[in-house]
């Protein structure tokens, strides 16, 4: 709790090109969660390195991520926008609670078997231990509040956990934290296979929608994208691909599954992907300008960066320096 609100807590991996699903199944959420929590939104660059990644590129996608931060909405002077690198609590917490958690409990994290099969010929003991440095993200802010897709929720429950096992040993030293599933655009499918959710690492360019594509690339993609031969703009079961789209049209006009089928009865699936992308278009717009704009002014984004690492370091020390009271370390001579 920070002036009386309660804190939250969210971070995006700065690999890859965000997609249309990160931004209407986290972005745009987080944004109107702003009011009403203290949030720290953090580029998780540390979480990244678990794969190899060219240094020069990796720096210039991280400081786009931060940049599509505040192009999304994000105001950086009501929330703390920051790089995970840039606050050494992160790295020393995790292995604080490292201690505290089981192998068994790693080996079971579905997340690992699935990166291991596409990185066979790097899995290092980072990958492994993922999931307690994502602990450490969340705990190091006394965190309440966690906006989580559904595929995420066992890494809270992990965090859950070695925040319980710890404050059973200690005392109340961590807030145990909940989760936030968004009830619209929480799991925005693939354009191409819509039994998988949309991805930025995806290997099928028209799979994903990605918030630097120009306005026909979208439209071009939206137009491919896979339906059926029912013929009927129908939010089922049977319908995956005619369902993704109107989940997607949905949470983009704010219409009810409802209202969009009333609006596309009796017409074609060409009519509807095409209204369904020139919405995305329009939507994707404004912020792809924004975005330019600040990536233009280096000063104006030195000077968030400086800032909002004050701002996290503040915060996480005070977290920090309790658990490193409780655990038997010597305080630092100040």
């Amino acid at each position: 709790m920070i002036d009386n609100k309660k804190v939250l807590f969210s971070g995006m991996q700065a690999t890859g090109n965000l997609t249309l699903g990160n931004y209407l199944g986290a972005l745009k959420n987080w944004v109107k969660l702003s009011d009403e929590y203290e949030c720290f939104y953090s580029v998780v660059d540390l979480h990244s390195i678990t794969v190899r990644q060219d240094p020069a590129e990796f720096r210039q996608k991280a400081k786009n991520l931060l940049a599509l931060y505040i192009a999304a909405g994000l105001d950086p002077e009501k929330n703390c926008i920051y790089y995970q690198s840039h606050v050494s609590g992160h790295a020393e917490l995790s292995w604080i609670l490292s201690c505290f958690t089981y192998m068994g409990e790693l080996n079971r994290m579905t997340q690992f078997k699935d990166k291991s099969a596409k990185h066979a010929d790097n899995i290092n003991a980072g990958l492994f231990t993922y999931p307690v440095l994502m602990a450490a993200d969340i705990l190091l802010y006394q965190t309440d509040v966690v906006p989580v897709g559904i595929d995420q929720l066992q890494h809270l429950e992990l965090t859950r956990d070695i925040a319980q096992r710890f404050n059973s040993v200690y005392g109340d030293v961590f807030t145990i934290p909940e989760p936030f599933i968004g009830k619209t655009g929480a799991k925005i499918m693939s354009l191409q296979d819509p039994s998988k959710k949309m991805s930025k690492s995806d290997e099928n360019p028209n799979a994903s929608i990605y918030l630097t594509d120009d306005r026909d690339t979208i439209i071009r993609k939206f137009k491919r994208a896979v339906t059926d031969s029912m013929a009927q703009v129908k939010h089922n079961e049977e319908q995956p691909g005619v369902s993704n789209l109107i989940e997607i049209y949905s949470a983009c006009t704010g219409k009810s599954f409802e209202d969009v089928e009333k609006e596309f009865d009796g017409k074609g699936y060409g009519d509807f992907k095409l209204a369904v992308g020139e919405t995305v278009a329009d939507i994707l717009a404004p912020l792809q300008s924004r975005h330019a704009d600040i990536l233009k002014d280096k000063a104006y984004l030195d000077g968030i960066v400086k800032n909002n690492a004050e701002k996290a370091q503040y915060f996480s020390n005070k977290t920090l320096r309790k658990v490193q009271k409780k655990v038997g370390f010597n305080e630092k001579i100040r």
